[in-house]
């Protein structure tokens, strides 16, 4: 059974890295003592260690210790063995290349799928959706691919933006990139605001949080959903 928590970010405003979390994590990992960390989507600026030792210090309050995947001889059997798995946050087109080119992204897929609790943050929520085509990250690399995990029926929007009113930019909303992927696809969108996440236990999905999310279904009216909205048979 799918075991899968997908945050829309690791930081709230204010907080530390992954506090708001650790509560709804301590009961997700609760029979792992150790995680498996993947930091692919982190480009220059912070190393793999460094970015695991990071992650390792949010886990340790809840006694939970951190390995991360590039520690390993062999990434798959990493996966294969893991307790649980976390894959954080940076450029999904980065992460998404990094997966693939590691041979890695079906097993992951298949791993998560046959219940090991996994987590995503970020980056590592876009690659739950059945495609990372609506991510907000440049495209630093070109993956092989644009097909992600698919341990969910439909794409998410991390990080999403309402847009301001008051302001005299002219640029493209959120809302608007949106609706241009729509123009060429079907598949439904989830705009998830800082501070919301989605639960997935089984073949149940149930929006988490104090904020609503932003529903977009191709030709229809965008729609607000209410924490604790099921969208189980969302496809």
């Amino acid at each position: 059974m799918k075991r899968i928590i997908i945050a829309s970010t690791s930081t709230l405003h204010g907080g530390s890295y992954l506090e708001y979390l650790l509560p709804t994590l301590q009961s997700h990992f609760k029979n792992c003592k150790t995680i498996l960390f993947i930091p692919y989507a982190r480009p220059g600026g912070i190393s793999h260690t460094e970015y695991t030792q990071k992650v390792a210090q949010a886990f340790a309050s809840i006694n939970i210790a951190v390995k991360g995947i590039h520690e390993y001889e062999d990434a798959q059997n990493a996966i294969k063995n893991a307790e649980g798995i976390f894959t954080g946050g940076g450029n999904t087109f980065l992460l998404v290349t990094q997966l693939y080119q590691n041979n890695v992204m079906q097993l992951l897929s298949e791993t998560v799928k046959n219940g090991t609790p996994y987590l995503g943050t970020s980056a590592g929520s876009n690659i739950c959706g059945l495609s990372m085509q609506t991510t907000n990250d440049m495209p630093i690399v070109y993956p092989p691919s644009f097909q992600t995990l698919g341990l969910i029926p439909f794409n998410l929007n991390p990080h999403f933006l309402d847009a301001d009113e008051q302001s005299k930019h002219m640029g493209e909303t959120r809302e608007t990139r949106i609706k241009e992927f729509h123009a060429f696809n079907a598949i439904p969108v989830l705009g998830l605001r800082e501070g919301s996440w989605l639960e997935v236990q089984g073949d149940k999905i149930i929006l988490k949080g104090d904020l609503k999310a932003r529903l977009f279904l191709q030709n229809q009216t965008p729609e607000e959903l209410a924490p604790e909205s099921d969208l189980s048979n969302l496809k």
